[in-house]
């Protein structure tokens, strides 16, 4: 099909879709989101139709379940093309996906297409600050913090792409987001959850004010024991990045590690079964410990390793 029968093509079904039947609605919204699913042509012929961003904000906004989940889905389809993400991201636009998150009678389907439009729009990194700015960060971490959310999956693979930003990661220690990703990490019987919590958490830590406040909540380091004793590899890797940053930093993490009693069994199994990541994290908290026995040692203290 030539470029002037799309434009064509694609104006119909926009005129279509800001009809009144809901039916032709529907299908017309259906057939914006199959062609522009796959196609970054046709993303760029809808996005560069007059009125058609907005016509499709308007639409998200529909009473109907249906015309919201579809107009989002293409929302979403437009913003894989990284020269629309930036005009996508404006103050309106994001207001309105935090409206979708942060109301308890959302659409779950909604919930999921307004966050992976986030997750989506904040891969360019001149707009993860606007969602900072915005708000997103807490309505995230108040979302997630839901036991019964059911796009948590999707919720938390968006914070982690904000919380890459710096500023983000200060404003998501300051919502509270340490004890709800332990939470998570701890409650959860999905290990897709505890992973990406884990993979969050991660990133926090690699900001000072993410691993001070790792440091300061209790039972932290019992916890990620608990996680390496666990069946999820991605979760064991997650949970020995974080012990390792832990003891890098506060010799009273290590001191509570070397406490528990199944601790150097649990390294001495990964570092045999593990992931090439897991062995090598593990290969940096054995020698951690091996340096503190060394140290405990010569000053005649009894912090020696149990084997």
């Amino acid at each position: 099909m030539s470029t002037a029968k799309l434009r064509e093509t694609i104006h119909e079904y926009l005129s279509e879709a800001q009809s009144d039947p809901h039916e032709v609605q529907q299908k017309a919204l259906q057939a914006l989101a199959s062609i522009t699913r796959v196609s970054p042509q046709n993303r760029s012929l809808l996005a560069q139709t007059y009125g058609g961003i907005p016509a499709l904000l308007a639409l998200s906004k529909s009473i109907s379940p249906m015309i919201q989940t579809l107009s989002l889905s293409v929302l979403f389809n437009l913003s894989l093309n990284p020269n629309l993400k930036q005009s996508l991201a404006d103050m309106e636009t994001i207001n309105h996906l935090n409206s979708i998150i942060l109301s308890p009678t959302s659409p779950p389907e909604s919930t999921k297409l307004a966050s992976s439009l986030i997750c989506s729009l904040a891969m360019l990194d001149k707009n993860k600050a606007k969602f900072g700015v915005a708000g997103t960060i807490p309505l995230l971490i108040h979302a997630i913090s839901d036991p019964c959310n059911a796009a948590a999956h999707h919720l938390l693979s968006t914070l982690a792409e904000l919380v890459q930003f710096h500023g983000n990661c200060t404003l998501a220690v300051r919502a509270g987001a340490i004890p709800v990703l332990i939470h998570v990490v701890e409650s959860s019987d999905g290990e897709d959850l505890s992973g990406t919590s884990l993979a969050v958490l991660g990133l926090l830590s690699k900001f000072d004010e993410g691993l001070n406040a790792l440091k300061k909540t209790e039972q932290v380091v019992s916890s990620m024991v608990e996680v390496l004793k666990g069946r999820c590899m991605l979760s064991k890797e997650g949970a020995a990045e974080i012990l390792v940053r832990l003891f890098d930093e506060s010799e009273g993490c290590l001191a509570d590690a070397l406490n528990l009693p199944e601790f150097l069994t649990v390294l001495a199994d990964i570092s045999v079964r593990g992931s090439a990541k897991a062995r090598e994290m593990t290969a940096q908290l054995l020698r951690k410990t091996m340096e503190a026995n060394l140290v405990s040692y010569s000053d005649g203290s009894h912090m020696l390793l149990q084997w």
